[in-house]
């Protein structure tokens, strides 16, 4: 659903967003129903008093996801970040993951930002402003152990059925590949269909797949086969223009960065903090 030195990425097609809005109050969100200034700190200008309102589209762990209730994740945790900057508290609306790639609820007015483990891409940039890139990922191959599958070339020349999340740049690399590849809904559901045996593997960010190797059941079934470096950077994008909240997003990534404060988050929800953590290497 995302480019980046070194990786991972969603790409999101254009089509005008009319579907509703789930609002899902993020882990630090706010309840005061958008009451008080629209005006924060350094005279940014908010969609709703009171609030930062992020876009997102669940479920990306480790990213964002919904956990004990609260939607939580990296993502989640760097913009609450800047909504401390700005002196107010983060929302997150779960929306249509087809609305990133246009900016569609950020020229509303419905949101202030998107965060959704979004790739830089020059095509998103003619609809949004990104922020400076946050997370350099790669794309991941992952198979049932024992499958006899090595790498993406392997699978290709075994005729491999291929699965992806729908509208990702995981997805358009494998197509640009040959493959014609099985488009799920969302992350949950490319886990599941490789569970079930509906493909034999797949293509995926390849963080998304670190989360999934945590939990023993999936170490015990599956591994990373290859780990295939697309360039990808991950960034936040506000509706362009608004140099004054893009200004603020930069400013608290450097913050984090230079105070410790992002590699403690890294370690937190991506994994070990180096280099190399988000490299090909990494497999």
């Amino acid at each position: 659903m995302n480019t980046l030195s070194g990786r991972r990425t969603r790409v999101l097609a254009a089509t005008t967003a009319t579907a509703g809005l789930l609002l899902v109050a993020a882990c630090t969100s706010s309840d005061d129903g958008g009451s008080g200034s629209k005006t924060a700190a350094g005279g940014v200008e908010l969609a709703k008093g009171g609030q930062l309102t992020t876009c997102t589209h669940l479920p990306y762990p480790p990213f964002q996801s919904e956990i004990d209730g609260k939607v939580q994740g990296f993502d989640v945790s760097l913009v609450d970040l800047v909504a401390k900057d700005l002196g107010v508290k983060q929302k997150v609306l779960d929306t249509p993951f087809e609305n990133f790639k246009t900016g569609a609820f950020l020229n509303s007015g419905d949101c202030d930002l998107a965060a959704a483990g979004m790739t830089i891409t020059e095509e998103r940039k003619k609809n949004v402003d990104f922020s400076d890139p946050y997370f350099d990922a790669t794309q991941a191959l992952l198979v049932a152990k024992g499958s006899g599958i090595s790498s993406l070339a392997d699978a290709k020349a075994k005729k491999v059925q291929l699965g992806a999340q729908a509208q990702t740049t995981g997805e358009d690399y494998v197509k640009g590949q040959g493959f014609d590849p099985v488009s799920f809904e969302s992350s949950d559901a490319v886990l599941n269909g490789l569970r079930s045996g509906q493909v034999k593997a797949v293509v995926i960010d390849y963080p998304v797949v670190q989360g999934w190797l945590k939990n023993k059941a999936n170490a015990d079934a599956f591994q990373v086969a290859d780990n295939i470096n697309t360039g990808e950077q991950y960034g936040f994008t506000v509706k362009k223009g608004n140099t004054k909240l893009l200004a603020a997003v930069n400013k608290a990534l450097a913050d984090a960065k230079a105070d410790g404060t992002y590699k403690k988050l890294y370690e937190k929800w991506i994994g070990p903090y180096d280099e190399s953590a988000a490299s090909p290497s990494a497999s």
